[in-house]
């Protein structure tokens, strides 16, 4: 698999699927054993795991929105730093909405297998999220 094979991935990861929630895209991006590491403490295996951890940030976040700053790729491994941003709607962490824009850094590791991702840990600076959810 190329870099520029990993570059697109990822670009149609965050831009088409995260971005519009499209969860049909799932076979087209992702190997039906997806192992999910998010920042938020959720673990996923599979299409359906991951999906239920798509609608759990759907809901607290409508407009969440991933904006990718830069990739590096090294063979079947690319490292994606991010930064993030929504609208506070729905309950997450314990913290009923409070309507308020956020906004803050991450980074992805991501492995391939067949041109396709088989495997993200994410690792979002929740401390900052947390900070603006809770208005310090």
């Amino acid at each position: 698999m190329s870099i520029n094979q990993n570059v697109h991935i990822i670009g149609r990861f965050y831009n088409e699927m995260w971005n519009q929630f499209d969860k049909r895209l799932f076979p087209t991006l992702l190997t039906e054993d997806i192992r999910f590491r998010g920042s938020l403490g959720q673990s996923a295996l599979g299409y359906g795991e991951f999906g239920q951890y798509v609608d759990y940030i759907r809901n607290a976040f409508p407009d969440f929105k991933n904006y990718i700053k830069d990739v590096v790729t090294e063979g079947d491994k690319s490292f994606a730093r991010l930064t993030y941003k929504g609208t506070h709607q729905g309950e997450i962490f314990g913290i009923p909405p409070t309507h308020k824009a956020i906004e803050y850094t991450g980074a992805a590791l991501f492995h391939f297998r067949d041109g396709k991702i088989a495997e993200v840990w994410v690792l979002g600076d929740i401390y900052d999220l947390l900070r603006q959810l809770h208005g310090d």
